[in-house]
């Protein structure tokens, strides 16, 4: 989903960034299944400067406001408040809010970073997939969506083997839309 900028016509893409193993497994008991020190430090790029949007299972699991972004929150309890953080009713509302702290920060992304159900949600709404393939299966209880491959086009992807701080090897990938590679002018690719 690109949103546009009334008046100035900025497009604000929307990213799905997820570590996800070989049997799609992104978390078990709501916490990463994994330690992945290169793929932290690789989110904290990604993200930087951008508003975050995540589940509130997800904000729980991490314990605090994402440094150096806005962290949003989805949460269907409206009771539910932390320091730091906005809260949204719907996944919907968290991306209005995202777009209008894009906008203030003069960003041209908006994240999006879990948990599955939030995932799923995005999913077709996203621009890009910003996807580290962890090469491992995992027991886990939640699961990234299926990746079409009629749907996104691999455009960008580097392999890497565990540093001394990472559990597995992995690669990172990025995803577009494939109708908007078609649409794309062939030098643009």
């Amino acid at each position: 989903m690109i949103l546009p900028n009334i008046g100035e016509r900025m497009k604000i893409n929307v990213i799905v960034v997820a570590a996800v193993a070989e049997n799609g497994v992104i978390g078990r008991c709501n916490a990463l299944p994994w330690r992945l020190k290169s793929d932290m430090q690789h989110f904290r790029a990604l993200t930087m400067g951008k508003p975050v949007v995540i589940g509130r299972k997800t904000f729980m699991s991490i314990g605090r406001p994402l440094k150096g972004r806005t962290t949003i929150v989805v949460s269907r309890d409206c009771g539910f408040s932390a320091p730091g953080i906005v809260v949204a009713p719907s996944l919907e509302a968290a991306l209005s809010a995202a777009r209008g702290d894009a906008l203030r920060r003069n960003a041209d992304t908006i994240v999006v970073a879990g948990g599955a159900e939030i995932y799923a949600q995005a999913m077709p709404l996203a621009t890009q997939l910003a996807i580290t393939h962890v090469c491992k299966q995992i027991d886990g209880d939640a699961y990234f969506p299926a990746i079409d491959p009629n749907e996104w086009r691999e455009i960008a992807r580097g392999e890497h083997e565990a540093a001394a701080e990472d559990e597995a090897a992995f690669a990172f990938v990025t995803y577009e839309r494939a109708i908007d590679a078609k649409l794309r002018p062939a030098s643009a690719s």
